[in-house]
């Protein structure tokens, strides 16, 4: 596996165990993390303290399971498929994101994640 891939597959697997310290140290100083949408939790996170508040936040909310379906990488990209499924006060939602990381010098510099059913993700985080 590429390297870059095993720091995703590294990154997904912290941050099911509530791991924030290992998650921190795969993000650069710099790293921002981009969420496509229109609801509480869209924009953009810089830097590895307001990114790892954000997933803080998302995890203290949600029940969320996050299921590789493939990982892609080169030399300065991760694609990552990614089956989801979330549940919060009785409501679900299930789907599938794609997430695209830009690497430099092993650490994420940039992340992109884009929803297949935008509509539904903001429906789920409406509710």
């Amino acid at each position: 596996m590429h390297p870059n891939a095993q720091l995703v597959v590294r990154g997904f697997q912290a941050f099911a165990e509530g791991d924030m310290a290992t998650l921190r140290g795969l993000f650069a100083d710099d790293a921002t993390w981009h969420l496509s949408g229109r609801n509480k939790w869209s924009g953009d996170y810089t830097g590895p303290d307001e990114i790892l508040q954000y997933m803080s936040g998302v995890a203290g909310e949600i029940t969320i399971n996050n299921e590789l379906h493939a990982v892609l990488a080169d030399d300065d990209h991760v694609v990552a498929l990614v089956n989801t499924s979330s549940s919060r006060e009785g409501e679900t939602y299930s789907g599938n994101n794609v997430y695209v990381f830009h690497v430099g010098d092993g650490k994420v510099t940039e992340a992109w994640v884009v929803p297949r059913d935008q509509y539904a993700q903001d429906e789920f985080w409406a509710g």
